[in-house]
């Protein structure tokens, strides 16, 4: 881990729940501007987590990759070391701008069906790559993706999650939910298949330009996605949580998105339906949605 004196020009771009992110001129490779994460980890009585240290390795190995749809991670350095904490500071690709700001921006009548296409399909070469090398994202939802200004997805912020557990938030930042897939909610175990839940949700979302699920706590969460999908099967019920399928059997047969989301065609309507699928295990993959006849005759612009 290097010093940070190969950077300057630093601009305080945004604070989040967990670390502070800058903007800053990397003096050694042409003055290209970088961003610059600092996230404190603490310090245990046997000193850094050996997790957190994995997670860090194993975000260094990806970037041999150059993967066109994840952010690059160009160095990592290392900054105070206090009695109880380590700040480390992420070296990653900028882009100035995400998902959801450039989703706020658009105007009516929203987003060309062609460029839904290409973000999505992005969106999911990315997570399959992620998938691929054994790392879940965990919290994709539109801060997180990165969109080039030709239109190049690039998913960020993945990785971290297992480095967020040995600290505590920094700022009281309200994490958004709407992104968050039932088996999370529930606190029942989850895989990989979380991030198409999500995936699901910013799909949804790119042709209404609302969120599909917006709920303000945990509870009424489960609730809503329960009003539009409808209740699950009992056998789709996770058997190790506290809530039972009973508490929420009564919810019906749920909504129907042509209707909730009237500009997705019915190829589009059936990959959401098959991302947002309450049981993990019938969730779709990010490789066979790749497959998926949305996709039919789309052919990716990898020259952006």
């Amino acid at each position: 881990m290097n010093a940070l004196k190969n950077y300057d020009d630093f601009n305080h771009i945004g604070t989040g729940a967990f670390g502070t992110v800058y903007k800053a001129r990397d003096k050694k490779n042409e003055g290209r501007f970088v961003a610059l994460k600092k996230v404190r980890v603490a310090i245990t009585d046997d000193g850094v987590p050996l997790s957190v240290l994995r997670e860090i390795s194993l975000l260094k190995q990806l970037e041999t990759f150059h993967h066109r749809n994840i952010v690059q991670l160009y160095d990592i350095c290392h900054g105070k070391r206090g009695e109880n904490d380590l700040v480390i500071f992420l070296v990653l690709e900028h882009v100035d701008q995400d998902l959801g700001s450039f989703l706020e921006k658009c105007p009516a009548p929203g987003l060309d069906p062609d460029l839904i296409r290409s973000i999505i399909h992005q969106m999911l070469t990315g997570i399959d790559f992620l998938h691929s090398n054994r790392i879940v994202h965990r919290d994709l939802k539109p801060q997180n993706v990165l969109i080039t200004d030709k239109h190049v997805i690039k998913l960020a912020d993945f990785g971290l999650a297992r480095i967020y557990e040995y600290q505590m938030a920094l700022t009281p930042v309200v994490v958004t939910l709407w992104y968050r897939a039932p088996e999370v909610l529930l606190q029942s175990a989850y895989a990989s298949a979380v991030d198409l839940w999500s995936c699901g949700c910013i799909m949804a979302e790119l042709f209404t330009r609302k969120p599909l699920f917006p709920g303000g706590s945990e509870n009424a969460q489960l609730g809503k996605i329960l009003e539009v999908i409808g209740a699950p099967a009992r056998e789709s019920w996770p058997e190790d949580v506290a809530m039972s399928w009973e508490h929420f059997s009564l919810y019906g047969k749920g909504e129907d998105l042509s209707k909730l989301i009237p500009e997705a065609d019915a190829a589009a309507l059936n990959l959401i339906g098959n991302l947002v699928e309450f049981d993990p295990t019938k969730r779709v993959t990010a490789e066979a949605a790749l497959a998926h006849a949305y996709f039919e005759n789309y052919v990716p612009d990898n020259d952006s």
